[in-house]
């Protein structure tokens, strides 16, 4: 056996002959992948710019794309552990390598004898008999290289390298900070302070204090754990302890080694600086110029005309609410402590249910058997179970197929598989997020190579009652994260793009990749497809027509505070990253945004931007008012479903499959969007969708 062979077998990083060894891969083999991985890339960056390799993309492509696909699965294998099995050896390592990593690709971005070698790709007439979608990811990446700091020179180029490097790990810091925030943080309450608390729920806590050697009930700051107790226990103070810890998580009132405080200033100074240097106002425009958007102030004003639509109804769910708290419940002032308590008190007043009512009859193996059941019958395909190694016992994996017309053999076709991490733990990132293993790719060797997806979600785990095990409750809620993250993982998996860089997701404006996950969250409002996912807990009985019935229509309860708040955020994003010396001026401005349009303002103590890892560490920095966004579009797609005889018409369906999952990056959104409606979109959908309209 070959040296080289041998370390690939040693080291499960560097084997890439098939799926990530997720099982065999330690925190010490980082480092030593990592050397041999950036050496091949950087061995492969001057091989391709060598007059060796010509101006061609299938020739820069086996030498360049091969190397550094490589180096970009094995790298995503550690940020996603590192992100769902946190330790310390594993995030030490990550740490250690990510300025490397990170300095190769802001090397391959600024490297203008490669930028020089694909302007000549462009520039060659033979380019014209490329094939659309390679024409497109080349365009793209013709503008990723301006973007990356290409046409600097001398000092600014060096000093563009610096502030990537910068930004990756101050970004990074952010997020240990929340994790390690949340996870230090537990209260042990005793039985008589959980009284209204969900039965599930106080078992969990129960459990989980036995397992620390801890009398009491282990409340943590992990969602599932969290939040019940905010949303239903009668203790007022438990309440408020709560609340306090959660919205104080990573800044001034906690350890100052976790403050997140002035690493929010540094980003925002770090970003002004890239994007000066790039010759653009501020890092709102560098940020938009390869989404939808075409400037900071269009993207105000959809958020102000939003806004301007949400607050009647928003100051109408406010007054309710506090009328509701003060007659029903005693409480002459409404805190922050008592909105989600309040809410739900006044929800199931009004249409005769509760969350924990309806979450008996949403067991997680019935949720996703009808969520297979949709995505097969809507979009021509079949889900089966599959093996992989995983990082956790309860990760799951899955292969989706479709039948090839005229298979010599008969056997489906693989379309792509996925791994599926449903339940919080200690060391998991908190949130729900899709991403990539793989993406589709015709290889330069010709092998296709079918994409992989990561759908992560934070849901309770499943709780042993009297020594038996029973299946995870989900909350609606919780199923329409999960369908949501899935409608990402589709895009991902249905591209039938075979060009590496506009396949799935890739190349999609990142203020319409929200589209396909908001488009599945539709299903879960649907009677058919709702009793059809449904079975309770102990009588395995369907969900009752009546109580969906009133969950349908509580479906925009306090729509118009949801929708505000969501401006708000966006709006803070927007301004952090478009006015002069925002850095300086962070306080003043997130007062500035809630004092125009918040309705119901958070405590002063407050401190939710320390938190916020979508901008800070998440890609959504000049972008959180994607979801608003994307979500004109998702609803405006959706439509064309409830025009047809059924929502799960296939003929619907693989007119929607075929113009915007199948097609990815590969044109425009407005372009796929075009294809699939005829028309440009409509906010109308979204407004009628949410009482607003």
């Amino acid at each position: 056996m070959k040296k080289e062979e041998r370390m690939n077998t040693d080291n499960p990083l560097l084997d890439t002959t098939g799926l990530p060894r997720f099982d065999a891969i330690r925190p010490e083999h980082i480092t030593p992948a990592m050397d041999a991985l950036l050496a091949d890339a950087g061995r492969a960056l001057e091989l391709a710019t060598s007059s060796t390799v010509p101006a061609d993309y299938d020739a820069l492509s086996a030498v360049l794309d091969v190397a550094t696909e490589r180096l970009g699965r094995a790298w995503g294998a550690i940020g996603h552990l590192n992100a769902v099995a946190d330790s310390p050896a594993l995030r030490a390592a990550y740490t250690e390598n990510m300025p490397r990593v990170v300095d190769l690709y802001t090397r391959l971005g600024a490297d203008e004898r490669l930028f020089a070698k694909y302007k000549a790709v462009l520039a060659d007439p033979r380019s014209a008999q490329l094939s659309a979608p390679r024409l497109r990811a080349l365009g793209n990446a013709l503008r990723d290289f301006k973007l990356s700091g290409a046409e600097l020179v001398d000092a600014a180029k060096a000093r563009y390298a610096e502030l990537q490097d910068q930004q990756a790990e101050v970004g990074q810091k952010f997020s240990e900070h929340v994790l390690d925030a949340t996870d230090s943080y537990a209260y042990y309450a005793t039985a008589d302070e959980l009284v209204g608390v969900p039965v599930d729920v106080v078992q969990a806590a129960r459990n989980d204090a036995e397992a620390a050697g801890h009398a009491g009930h282990k409340i943590t700051l992990q969602f599932p754990r969290y939040f019940p107790v905010i949303e239903y226990a009668h203790d007022r103070a438990l309440r408020e302890r709560l609340y306090r810890a959660n919205a104080t998580r990573a800044s001034e009132f906690g350890p100052a080694a976790l403050d997140n405080t002035p690493l929010i200033r540094e980003l925002l100074a770090l970003r002004q600086e890239e994007a000066t240097l790039l010759g653009y106002a501020s890092p709102a425009e560098l940020s938009l110029v390869p989404k939808m958007a075409e400037s900071p102030a269009q993207v105000i004003g959809f958020l102000e005309d939003l806004g301007h639509r949400a607050r009647p109804g928003a100051l109408r769910d406010l007054a309710e609410l506090r009328e509701f708290a003060r007659i029903e419940l005693g409480l002459e002032e409404l805190a922050a402590w008592d909105v989600p308590f309040a809410s739900q008190k006044l929800k199931e007043q009004r249409y005769a249910f509760s969350e924990q009512e309806v979450k008996q009859y949403f067991t997680e193996p019935k949720v996703l058997e009808g969520l297979f059941h949709i995505v097969e019958t809507v979009f021509e395909v079949r889900i089966r179970p599959d093996a992989a190694p995983v990082w956790h016992p309860s990760v799951r994996f899955f292969r989706i197929e479709r039948d090839e017309p005229g298979a010599v053999d008969g056997a489906p076709r693989l379309v792509g598989q996925f791994y599926l991490d449903l339940f919080a733990r200690p060391g998991k990132r908190p949130g729900a997020w899709m991403d990539d293993v793989r993406d589709r790719w015709l290889r330069p060797e010709g092998e296709l190579q079918t994409p992989v997806a990561h759908l992560v979600c934070n849901f309770a785990s499943p709780v042993v009652v009297a020594g038996v095990a029973r299946p995870a409750l989900l909350t609606h809620d919780d199923v329409t994260t999960l369908f949501h993250e899935f409608g990402h993982g589709l895009q991902l998996m249905l591209t039938q793009i075979d060009d590496l860089g506009v396949s799935g997701i890739s190349g999609v404006e990142w203020d319409a990749v929200e589209l396909p996950s908001q488009f599945m969250e539709n299903f879960c409002w649907e009677w058919e497809v709702v009793k059809r996912m449904t079975s309770h807990i102990e009588t395995g009985a369907a969900l009752p027509r009546a109580l969906f019935d009133r969950m349908l229509a509580a479906k925009n309860f306090h729509s118009g505070l949801g929708t505000l708040r969501q401006v708000e955020l966006s709006l803070i994003d927007m301004r952090l990253h478009t006015e002069p010396d925002a850095q300086a001026r962070v306080s003043e401005i997130v007062d500035a945004v809630r004092a125009d349009v918040a309705v119901l303002l958070l405590p002063a103590f407050a401190r939710a931007l320390n938190t916020f890892t979508h901008i800070f560490d998440g890609g959504y920095a000049a972008g959180y008012y994607s979801y608003k966004w994307a979500e004109v579009l998702s609803a405006d797609a959706w439509s064309a479903f409830e025009e047809a005889p059924d929502v799960l018409d296939v003929g619907t369906g693989r007119r929607y499959r075929q113009a915007v999952l199948e097609t990815g990056g590969s044109r425009s959104t407005l372009e796929s969007f075009k294809a699939f409606r005829g028309r440009e979109p409509t906010i109308d959908a979204l407004l009628r969708h949410q009482g607003l309209g």
